[in-house]
């Protein structure tokens, strides 16, 4: 595997590094402070072409590689966490299950909105009974004269609000456990739908977050996403491509701690000298600098998988739970090098961490994700 990227991936690490700097950055603050959704960043990156980015052409997409994918989300999510996953999950969630499993004429009718902007993507999995464990499921979905009746609640549903139409998960077979599980696209407007944005959150606040209702939602039989009963293992599938934007947009949080820490030490006089002349501060720089730089590799390198067609699930677990872990950690330090101002709001710090902490819970947590490196490695 090479360490240099392409100059494709070159020349998109300079564009969204120009535009991450320009256009989200300096907003960040401010739409943290007033919970707003970055609408206007997302028509932005849909101008550049980059909300479709590793998609085919075919369906607006731009055709790149995954690694372009984590670069992207890193970037942003180094000028704004919420930015980041939001557009993560656009593209990773919203996105990828339709491009997996869906049909030649849902990629054409549902995909292409995705590309365009035109819908933000979301995914419906979890519920307030089926987190970690997905497969207890109980929204259902009931064939009747040739439509599906869907009945049930998802909660903590990313970007929904601003989605036309959500993939989800609903039982069909009660009887057969998680095979009994089938996933369907489903308007957002179709009647008995509703999407309820009331969670008062510690971090990500301009990341739009949603419980999803559903009370006899119709959808016709051809709706269905993927095979009927393997809604679970598809939904298992998007997944795994989820953790490599996750893991990247934890490098990308820590990325932007560091860079606080580090010139903020470089600045800072304590005792007659720079915080940076300090071996205590130096180590924890040092180390922060390392811990980054190995996550980002491991994110590299589930994505290059990825995109080899190679198997990838026991990679994407490490590269999401490492770097979730290093960001948590790099921002935790970031706050500890700043002292009393590093707990103040106007130095960001503190936004960083509190952005970081969702990072070991969602698409995985911590504890789910050492269970999936330890069956990979046979345990």
């Amino acid at each position: 595997m090479h360490c240099d990227l392409t100059s494709e991936q070159q020349m998109i690490k300079q564009m969204i590094r120009e535009f991450a700097d320009a256009e989200v950055a300096p907003g960040a603050d401010e739409r943290d402070r007033l919970k707003a959704f970055p609408q206007d960043v997302l028509a932005k990156l849909a101008d550049l072409n980059l909300m479709g980015l590793p998609f085919p052409e075919e369906y607006g997409g731009g055709g790149a590689d995954t690694i372009s994918f984590a670069i992207v989300v890193e970037e942003l999510s180094r000028a704004c966490g919420s930015t980041g996953i939001t557009y993560s999950a656009h593209i990773s969630l919203g996105g990828a299950p339709l491009h997996l499993f869906g049909t030649e004429e849902q990629k054409r009718t549902y995909l292409s909105k995705i590309c365009s902007g035109e819908s933000i993507g979301a995914f419906g999995l979890t519920e307030p009974n089926a987190g970690s464990d997905a497969g207890g499921t109980r929204t259902t979905a009931v064939l009747d004269g040739g439509e599906w009746v869907i009945n049930g609640s998802k909660c903590f549903i990313t970007n929904a609000s601003y989605a036309s139409f959500v993939a989800l998960t609903a039982v069909t077979e009660k009887q057969m456990g998680a095979k009994g599980i089938t996933a369907f696209i489903v308007p957002t407007d179709a009647p008995g739908f509703s999407v309820v944005a009331n969670y008062e959150k510690l971090g990500l606040h301009s990341s739009n977050t949603t419980e999803l209702i559903l009370e006899d939602v119709r959808i016709p039989e051809e709706n269905i996403l993927g095979k009927r009963g393997e809604g679970f293992k598809q939904f298992l599938m998007t997944l795994d491509g989820g953790r490599i934007g996750i893991g990247a947009m934890a490098v990308g949080i820590a990325q932007a701690a560091y860079e606080k820490a580090l010139q903020y030490a470089k600045q800072r006089t304590a005792f007659g000298n720079r915080l940076s002349h300090f071996q205590a501060i130096q180590h924890k720089l040092s180390d922060m600098a390392m811990q980054i730089e190995l996550a980002r590799n491991m994110v590299y390198k589930a994505a290059w998988l990825k995109d080899q067609g190679r198997r990838f699930t026991k990679e994407a677990a490490m590269a999401k739970l490492y770097a979730s872990e290093v960001a948590m950690s790099v921002t935790h330090q970031a706050i500890q090098i700043h002292g009393g101002y590093g707990y103040m709001r106007e130095y960001q710090v503190e936004r960083f961490f509190r952005d970081a902490r969702l990072l070991e819970i969602g698409e995985g947590t911590s504890e789910i994700l050492r269970n999936v490196i330890a069956r990979e490695i046979g345990c």
